[in-house]
């Protein structure tokens, strides 16, 4: 019998939830750093501000043609026109690519103009809106364009597409908008007023560690948040989620009344969470004994309920969530507030996380390997029910199994390196003639036997291949799940009588890209993401700048202490490489904030998202080496591999990668490398073998 992943109408739910919130959050996640130097021009320039200019900060007046007139400056040209221009370019290329973008951009004028507020949800609804039509109205007459005439049809629809959708935006949609913010604002403010703001509380902080935070801090309360700010010069929604307070007292009650490796870990996560600003590295130490939450929520809601009394807020959002960053965009007159907010939530947190820890049976000594690959396999869901087959395992199937597909978002990284495991074994298991490919979660079709699929992606992936068997993992190097797929082949196909064991000297069949062994997948198996390693494919990593993996993009002693920053580490050598730009390494932040990368064996292999291909100009790996390791979600990881791929150009080193992790053995060897060259060679000897 046919098996499939088990899931509530809650996991249903909060997969759409999740799905629409990341793309609120993507159009305003890439502009953070508009959004922060608007605030740093504004608190250093402002006729309030720490070192007040006319010019920039737009105060005062100045003689023009004998006349006075006021100073423009920089402050408000770029709220009222740069940051919403940028999130609606941001969601139209989401939608449609720069076309999309463009289209957005012209559209938003129109709000922007019809408006006297900053238009950040106008420019999240035209943006998206206008590029979704360019894309309906192209397909009209794709195809259907004399040769010679296409540059005049596509800049004049856009044109013309462009100034309708302005004039729409400046008739309608911005009135209506200004409105509803008008609205939302009073919502707030009576919130704030009733003294009943802190019960948000009871929302944000299990919402976040379902993975909801970046959606509700970025696509919501951003937003809201900064028209605030123009009015007021400071909001309090900046600090609803990004307060660090309850997290790093939930952290330190398990320094002090922890047991097992939550202790041990719990204080370089402290510093992490609190320093580095990265939040989701506690949500597993909350999924280890759900109770915790409560902590949590005590903690936000005392800091909510400080900055209410102390009228304290920041000039604009705090990304990432660091004490730093939240003191970089303190006003002066918010300082003591805010710093006050941030010391009793912790201090609350911490109070009731004690308590729960010490009156508890359970000390906090859980699995907190498990409860990390829980955090990210089901953004946050307390039971991994849904991510076995039935049985807790894989179960049989009636029929042969003949085509497996390893699916992830991007299709090209995670993917590629688990189906190459998972072709190893089904290889050596003698079942050569059952293809395994990869393939991006959008390109899946209900053509395939069985779909392997990261836990947190399962939701996705089940509507698209209703008629498949449905396996998923939490470790893509090392998983059992693979065994028990083999195992699974052995009762389908070998008792079935559709495979043999002579079958083991065949040839192995497209898909086969661990040996150099295998031919080519060709057609839309190949467009789906299939890995291609013909026999004649070059098993070569190297070496001279112009290859894959070069010698200058490897480095044995990495000097990352942290997640974020090895990310930034690898990336920075793609980027030095001139492989990709440095868009593409904010993506890669972005990837593994809704699925991370983590391979198990101490391997981690961040990359961009599946829209960031376009800041790719050819492909290329990096790989850093950590010696001591550094902490990845609560998991060691002492090697990181940056991965930038076009039309498949890098799988075929991927390939020779996923072999050498998969063997403890070769592992260790990279552990004793001394050279870039050692690691070239480890890589090319394991190719060939």
């Amino acid at each position: 019998m046919a098996t499939t992943v088990e899931r509530s109408r809650g996991s249903n739910a909060r997969a759409h939830v999740q799905r629409f919130g990341t793309f609120l959050s993507g159009m305003i996640m890439p502009n953070i750093g508009a959004f922060i130097a608007w605030g740093l021009i504004t608190a250093f320039f402002i006729e309030k501000g720490f070192t007040p200019v006319p010019q920039l900060g737009g105060f005062g007046t100045h003689t023009v043609n004998g006349a006075e007139v006021p100073w423009t400056g920089l402050v408000s040209p770029m709220i009222t026109y740069l940051l919403p221009l940028l999130i609606a370019y941001t969601g139209g290329r989401m939608i449609y690519d720069v076309r999309g973008g463009v289209v957005g951009a012209i559209a938003t004028m129109g709000v922007i103009v019809g408006t006297n507020i900053p238009m950040f949800i106008g420019a999240m609804i035209m943006g998206p809106l206008t590029a979704w039509l360019m894309k309906k109205i192209d397909s009209i007459w794709d195809g259907k364009i004399k040769p010679g005439f296409e540059m005049l049809v596509n800049n004049f629809s856009a044109g013309i597409l462009g100034a309708i959708m302005a004039l729409i935006a400046f008739l309608v949609v911005g009135p209506v908008v200004e409105f509803l913010s008008g609205i939302a604002a009073n919502v707030v403010q009576f919130l704030v007023n009733a003294q009943i703001l802190p019960l948000t509380s009871i929302l944000i902080e299990p919402a976040k560690v379902l993975f909801l935070n970046n959606a509700i801090n970025h696509g919501i309360l951003t937003p809201l948040g900064t028209e605030q700010s123009v009015q007021a010069g400071k909001s309090i929604l900046f600090l609803l989620e990004a307060n660090p307070g309850p997290g790093l007292g939930l952290l330190l009650a398990y320094v002090f009344f922890g047991r097992g490796a939550a202790k041990a870990s719990a204080g370089g996560a402290a510093l992490i969470q609190f320093v580095g600003g990265i939040h989701e590295i506690y949500f597993p130490y909350v999924l280890m004994k759900p109770v915790l939450i409560v902590a949590t929520i005590c903690g936000g809601a005392t800091g909510i309920l400080t900055n209410v009394i102390f009228n304290s807020g920041l000039r604009a959002p705090a990304a990432p969530g660091s004490i730093i960053a939240v003191w970089l965009q303190t006003p002066p007159d918010s300082f003591i507030g805010v710093t006050l907010s941030v010391i009793l939530a912790a201090t609350v947190s911490f109070l009731i996380a004690s308590v729960i820890l010490r009156t508890s049976k359970d000390k906090g000594e859980g699995d907190l390997s498990a409860a990390t690959s829980q955090m990210e396999g089901m953004k946050g869901k307390k039971s991994s029910v849904a991510s076995t087959l039935t049985g807790g395992g894989v179960a049989t199937a009636q029929g042969t199994i003949n085509t497996i597909v390893f699916a992830c978002d991007a299709g090209m990284g995670s993917s590629a390196m688990g189906a190459s495991v998972l072709r190893n074994k089904i290889k050596a298991a003698g079942f050569s003639d059952v293809k395994v490919t990869n393939a991006s979660i959008a390109s899946l079709t209900d053509t395939y036997d069985l779909v392997v699929v990261h836990q947190d992606l399962a939701a996705r992936a089940e509507p698209k291949t209703p008629s498949a068997q449905h396996v998923t993992v939490d470790n893509f190097m090392g998983s059992p799940r693979y065994d028990e797929i083999v195992e699974l082949l052995e009762q389908t196909n070998r008792e079935g009588g559709a495979a043999s064991a002579e079958a083991a000297g065949e040839a192995p069949s497209a898909g086969a890209g661990t040996t150099g062994a295998g031919t080519a997948a060709t057609g839309a198996a190949a467009g789906a993401g299939t890995w291609v390693a013909p026999d004649d494919a070059p098993h070569t990593a190297a070496g001279n700048g112009d290859g894959i993996l070069a010698e200058r993009s490897i480095v044995l002693d990495g000097s990352a202490s942290s997640q974020a920053a090895a990310i930034e580490e690898s990336g920075k050598l793609l980027v030095d490489s001139g492989a990709v730009t440095g868009d593409y390494v904010a993506a890669m932040h972005e990837r593994e904030r809704s699925v991370p990368t983590y391979m198990g064996n101490f391997l981690a292999i961040p990359h961009g998202t599946n829209e960031a291909k376009d800041f790719i100009s050819r492909s290329a790996i990096s790989f850093v080496r950590y010696p001591e390791g550094i902490d990845w979600n609560g998991k060691p990881v002492k090697f990181v591999v940056g991965i930038a791929g076009r039309n498949n150009e890098h799988l075929n080193i991927l390939s020779s990668i996923a072999k050498v992790f998969s063997d403890q053995e070769q592992v260790a060897r990279l552990e004793q490398a001394r050279s870039a060259r050692d690691v070239l060679d480890i890589f090319d000897r394991v190719n060939n073998a």
